[in-house]
């Protein structure tokens, strides 16, 4: 199987311009194109902006609103597969989702953040309650988090177990824990054995200093990708055979011991 090309999109957009950041994620999608990527993967709620406050009810959509064609559109123009974050209004509640959209323009997949961060958050969402969805890319089954859920090692072993070899984490993850896209992701990556596309916000936005250093890890811990600070596309492989090997040499999700673990839960 060939290498996935995968482009990261660390960008904030423009907050609560929807049109405006549709702008930015065609632009940001012709360049990966152009440079042989075959999915793009953007921030959480990128679509509208991570600072919204009380916009949120506004600026919600359903998962197949205008905003979600319009992804659709750039995605055939393109060719490639995008991963968007958005707030998703699913009858009375709203969500804090990502949505994969194929290269064809079909709704691959749409999960909900099930763990919440800060008040913000719990304030305007309402939690996910299906904590694995995946897709297939190019044969590569890709799963899909966001941002405090990477957090949770659970949810990552979870993804592992049920064959998630690429990792989703749209993000917008702030100071001072930027120690979580150096440190935390990378050990995710080789704990689990699977590639995380962690992909963050960048810069001032509100009262949220977003970080960057948005990165594509390896399986043997190793980052394949990382922007810096500011806005950025970068571009990593995700190595189906590669990935295979290294399952193969490392022990962890063949030495688990389940029996032991249930004080866990």
């Amino acid at each position: 199987m060939s290498p996935l090309r995968t482009a990261l999109l660390q960008n904030s957009g423009r907050t609560g311009h929807v049109d405006e950041n549709l702008k930015v994620l065609d632009g940001a999608a012709r360049r990966a194109a152009e440079a042989g990527a075959r999915l793009l993967v953007c921030p959480e709620l990128f679509l509208t902006g991570y600072a919204i406050g009380a916009d949120v009810p506004r600026l919600a959509e359903p998962a197949d609103g205008p905003s979600a064609r319009a992804v659709a559109e750039i995605a055939v123009r393109h060719g490639l597969a995008v991963l968007y974050g958005y707030p998703e209004r699913a009858g009375e509640k709203i969500f804090n989702a990502a949505q994969l959209i194929g290269p064809d323009g079909a709704a691959l997949a749409n999960y909900r953040k099930t763990h919440l961060f800060g008040c913000f958050e719990q304030e305007w969402f309402t939690p996910g309650e299906q904590p694995v969805v995946q897709a297939e890319l190019d044969g590569v089954r890709i799963g899909i988090v966001i941002c405090y859920d990477v957090e949770f090692p659970e949810n990552v072993r979870a993804h592992a177990l049920a064959g998630t070899g690429l990792l989703l984490v749209p993000t917008a993850v702030m100071h001072p824990f930027q120690f979580v896209a150096e440190s935390v992701v990378p050990v995710r990556a080789f704990e689990s054995q699977l590639y995380v596309a962690y992909v963050n916000r960048a810069g001032q936005e509100g009262e949220f200093e977003f970080v960057g250093l948005s990165c594509l890890a390896g399986p043997d811990g190793a980052v394949r990708a990382r922007a810096g600070r500011g806005e950025e596309l970068v571009i990593g492989e995700v190595d189906p055979e590669f990935l295979s090997a290294s399952r193969a040499a490392n022990p962890y999700l063949r030495d688990r011991r389940p029996g032991l673990y249930g004080s866990l839960v």
